[in-house]
């Protein structure tokens, strides 16, 4: 656990020019890594990509992703009209690895395919590029950034957000934390480290931190 009087820990990271960094912010479910990403967004000159909203706008929208989840994860996975059936779905794969491997096969490469076309474009405009992709390490794409960030908390605080917040069962919300890395090993891989389990002042300052890190060292 990072302390908690230096909650930022920056470390050594691979550069391989001087262009504008792009940045990946990552962490467990229900750590704050949204929440973050917004308050330093507020703070920095960057285009950013969303994973979340990628995943849910290409089962929204995409018949070749529509087809292929209903063929390999659930023919009841989509309504007769077309919308996913997204607490059906995940009961499914936090309850089956095998069928979350296969979502993830789906979804994941034209979700990087997606953030990583925008990253060329942001950094080929001299502008900073923030990705908030929740299962960077899980899908071995900490290689493709610059800085690494997580955004982390006690497993208490995870299971409260995640039971209160959004009203998840107890014992779903541990099978999310069970299908995910650990948040001591993604934490060993970042280049900073966020800790958020005592209200958004803190967490605040530390986008205050990392945005005025960010800004001597590449304006």
């Amino acid at each position: 656990m990072p302390s908690r009087r230096f909650a930022i820990q920056p470390r050594p990271f691979k550069s391989h020019t001087n262009r504008m960094p792009t940045l990946g912010i990552t962490g467990g479910v229900a750590t704050g890594k949204s929440t973050f990403r917004r308050l330093l967004l507020d703070r920095i000159d960057a285009d950013f990509f969303d994973a979340d909203a990628c995943a849910r706008e290409l089962l929204d929208s995409n018949e070749t992703i529509r087809e292929q989840i209903l063929e390999t994860v659930s023919p009841l996975a989509y309504s007769k009209t077309g919308e996913p059936n997204r607490p059906l779905i995940r009961e499914i794969i936090y309850n089956d690895i095998a069928k979350k491997k296969t979502l993830e096969g789906i979804l994941h490469p034209k979700i990087r395919d997606r953030w990583t076309s925008r990253a060329r474009e942001s950094v080929g405009h001299d502008r900073m590029f923030v990705v908030d992709i929740p299962l960077l390490f899980e899908t071995r794409a900490e290689g493709l950034f610059d800085h690494v960030i997580v955004v982390a908390s006690t497993e208490q605080i995870q299971i409260r957000r995640m039971t209160t917040l959004r009203s998840l069962s107890e014992d779903l919300a541990r099978k999310i934390l069970a299908s995910q890395w650990s948040l001591d090993v993604k934490m060993r891989g970042a280049a900073h480290v966020v800790w958020n389990d005592a209200g958004l002042d803190l967490l605040e300052s530390q986008a205050a931190l990392l945005a005025a890190y960010l800004r001597h060292k590449y304006d």
